[in-house]
């Protein structure tokens, strides 16, 4: 018997190369500027019409329409975010709607399944309680967590975060630096490099693909290649230890339990997090497995680890078996990008 194709991917295939104009404000204060609005694969790619350059990407399932019923139609991606988009093409509005709402259809909806796991839930607490420690219960809710809603955690950690960093460094010719970086060592759109302006020494990570990097790290290089090292070295922490648990930690048992059951984090118990995770000590990851990392990517070990020690004493694996040692590696940007991600906090 046949399987029927599920109606989000239905839903996106239709769409897959659709493209109209739009009017993108990046803050609430901002100008508007009119950007090209175009589908990609489970993201929504805001472009500068003239220089063809990604201005903006936006998670499909955390896109809301924030007019319902008016024209022109007012999108953002998430109801508490600081973008906007306003669409007047009636076929980019009706895909928009029909592909968020295959996404969302997918996504754990509350009803009779949550009526019975609340009417359930006090044995369950003591339960978990009694037989089942903490740790195991958030180990257990990161790894059911959908990406949308990790997505929706990192952006939500990203803000508490930028109370003490600022806002990410940005400029057109910059971001589209960072965009093109990400793609070539991760694939496309699976990571958000994001240059912070102060609070982040190094680099650090968050849920959804989101990697945090100081702003000395591009500033004070003669080259990408430290800042492509801080971004291979921050995916293998987050794959080694899923970024979900600090938050979790951080947010609690009761407020692990409510996200296991209802898909949400309460109001507020994010705040103070970015202490937290500023001060965190880096995971270890074993030489081994950096340098494989390094060798898959095409990438340098030696300027990563001598920024990480000038000595090179604690990271002598990383030079002495540096993959590309004593071959002439493919530049990993243009200059002309690399100078203008040096500008993107000026």
């Amino acid at each position: 018997m046949t399987g029927r194709t599920p109606r989000a991917v239905t839903a996106l295939s239709k769409y897959a190369r659709l493209e109209s104009q739009g009017l993108w404000r990046e803050t609430t204060t901002a100008q508007r500027r009119e950007v090209v609005v175009a589908f990609r694969e489970a993201t929504l790619v805001l472009s500068d019409p003239k220089k063809d350059l990604a201005l903006s990407h936006w998670s499909l399932p955390a896109i809301e329409r924030l007019n319902p019923g008016e024209m022109p139609a007012l999108f953002g991606p998430g109801s508490d975010a600081s973008e906007t988009l306003e669409i007047e093409d009636d076929e980019m509005i009706k895909a928009l709607e029909m592909v968020r709402g295959a996404l969302k259809a997918r996504q754990p909806k509350p009803g009779r399944l949550r009526g019975i796991l609340l009417t359930s839930g006090t044995a369950l607490v003591v339960g978990l309680g009694v037989f089942w420690l903490p740790d195991a219960l958030l180990r257990h809710t990161a790894t059911v967590l959908p990406a949308a809603t990790r997505q929706a955690i990192g952006r939500a950690a990203l803000e508490d975060v930028q109370r003490l960093t600022g806002s990410p460094c940005a400029s057109p010719l910059g971001t589209y630096a960072l965009t093109e970086l990400g793609d070539k060592l991760f694939g496309q759109h699976n990571a958000q490099i994001l240059i912070m302006r102060e609070g982040v020494e190094t680099a650090t990570h968050l849920p959804g693909g989101v990697i945090l990097i100081g702003r000395r790290m591009i500033e004070d290089m003669n080259g990408p290649e430290v800042l492509a090292g801080l971004a291979i070295m921050e995916r293998l922490r987050a794959e080694t230890r899923d970024p979900m648990l600090p938050i979790l930690r951080h947010a609690g048992l009761l407020s692990t339990l409510r996200l296991l059951t209802s898909g949400t984090l309460p109001n507020g118990v994010l705040a103070g997090y970015g202490e937290a995770i500023l001060r965190e000590t880096p995971v270890a990851i074993a030489a081994d497995d950096a340098l494989d990392r390094f060798r898959d990517a095409g990438v340098t070990s030696s300027p990563y680890a001598y920024m990480i020690d000038p000595n090179g004493i604690s990271t002598q694996a990383l030079i002495a078996d540096d993959p590309l040692k004593g071959l002439i590696p493919i530049p990993l940007m243009p200059d002309g990008d690399w100078v203008s991600l040096q500008e993107i906090c000026s």
